[in-house]
Parts: structure tokens; sequence; C-alpha cells
């Protein structure tokens, strides 16, 4: 099995810097095993303005990403409260 990474970007970054510690500590351990797991998982695509990239649920919060087949790597873009992330796009 191949082995995933994930990236962040600035805004994905920011997001999470935004977040409380124990929030914080849920997102990273859900990349973590996102990553870990991913071959054996099913993405979730998302429309409209985010059409092409996908979410993962965290209790309220969603983590949005898209994914690079080629270099095995996920790239978050945006974490926040399920009510907001996908205004952020807008």
């Amino acid at each position: 099995m191949e082995s995933w990474k994930f990236d962040i970007t600035d805004q994905g970054r920011t997001d999470i810097n935004h977040l409380d510690t124990k929030t914080r500590r849920r997102v990273l351990e859900k990349l973590k095993w996102f990553t870990e797991s991913f071959g054996s998982l099913v993405s979730i695509p998302l429309g409209g303005a985010w059409r092409g990239f996908f979410k993962l649920r965290v209790g309220s919060w969603r983590i949005v990403y898209d994914v690079d087949y080629s270099e095995h790597i996920i790239t978050v873009h945006a974490v926040d409260r399920r009510d907001r992330v996908y205004k952020k796009r807008r």
C-alpha cells in the first residue's frame, strides 16, 4: 500500500491555528488517521464553489481538501465549523 502525506495551505494553517487546543488536536489526529487509511476510504466530493474538493468530518467541524493521486498528497485548504466552512469560497 502506498503511503500518503498531507500538506496544508496558508488558509488551512490559519484555520487550524485559530482552533482551540482540543479541537486542533482532534483535527490533526483525524488527518493522521486519514492519511494512514486513505487507500481504503471513499472521499466525499463537494459541489458548487468547492467543486473538485472533498470533505472530511470531525464532529461539527469540516476539513476541505483535495488529492494529488500521482504524488500521494492530500492538501488541506480549509478547516471550520460546518455552518461556516462552505461560505469561505463564495
